[in-house]
């Protein structure tokens, strides 16, 4: 009997034909199942697109659904350089991550910033599921010699994390602008609360401190210490 070092060896040199033929079996299997994810996806896209609130992130989804119709067909390719039927699979992970993205959309207000931070998360949810089965499946189709299929998925594994990178950019501007809104808010209520009820005037942009009266400094508006976060 062989020892687990030589079925090892055997398996990657392609002498293990009973292996061999059940990790065939499994990578049909995944194919099918991210055939069917990627279709679900489609129908997903357009819904998230419907109900973005700007337009970059609008158009980022319309992008990505325009980009996953492109990889569907990429999956038939993939079934017909293997001599097999094109089949969808079933994916209970993409069910319930749609479910999450419409579950957003219900839970958030229309036409706010809200949403989209919140469709974003979910798009990126979606997008690290793709990236770790095209990933998974690139690797099962080198170890079974499908050099075609290989080639094929892991254009679609590159296009995945390129718009994860896309909705993690998105993700970032959307931080900084909130920080910005709040900044703006804060200096507003610090000019007409605080400085006014101590009867301070903030003079002097690109100063530390404002006028001051009796022995109490107070920071004005347009301070260097503003400057200093870029704000």
């Amino acid at each position: 009997m062989a020892t687990f070092g030589e079925r090892i060896a055997n398996f990657f040199n392609g002498n293990d034909a009973g292996t061999q033929e059940g990790l065939h079996g499994l990578f049909v299997t995944e194919l099918q199942d991210i055939y069917y994810a990627e279709r679900q996806a489609v129908d997903a896209l357009g819904e998230q697109a419907d109900a973005a609130t700007t337009d970059e992130v609008r158009n980022a989804f319309i992008q990505h659904q325009h980009e996953t119709r492109n990889q569907v067909a990429r999956l038939e390719q993939v079934f017909n350089s293997l001599g097999i039927d094109v089949e969808s699979g079933t994916c209970d992970a993409i069910d319930g991550l749609v479910d999450d993205a419409q579950r957003v959309v219900s839970n958030t207000e229309s036409d706010s910033l809200t949403r989209d931070a919140g469709l974003i998360i979910a798009g990126q949810k979606i997008e690290h599921h793709e990236i770790a089965a095209y990933g998974s499946a690139v690797t099962l189709a080198r170890v079974l010699g499908y050099q075609e299929a290989a080639r094929l998925l892991e254009q679609t594994l590159e296009e995945e994390k390129n718009t994860d990178k896309l909705l993690t950019r998105l993700a970032e501007s959307f931080i900084n602008q909130q920080a910005a809104d709040e900044s703006d808010v804060n200096a507003g209520t610090y000019q007409s609360g605080r400085v006014a009820d101590t009867g301070v005037t903030g003079t002097g942009f690109g100063s530390d401190y404002g006028t001051t009266t009796g022995s109490t400094a107070y920071p004005a508006s347009g301070t260097s210490n503003d400057t200093r976060y870029g704000i």
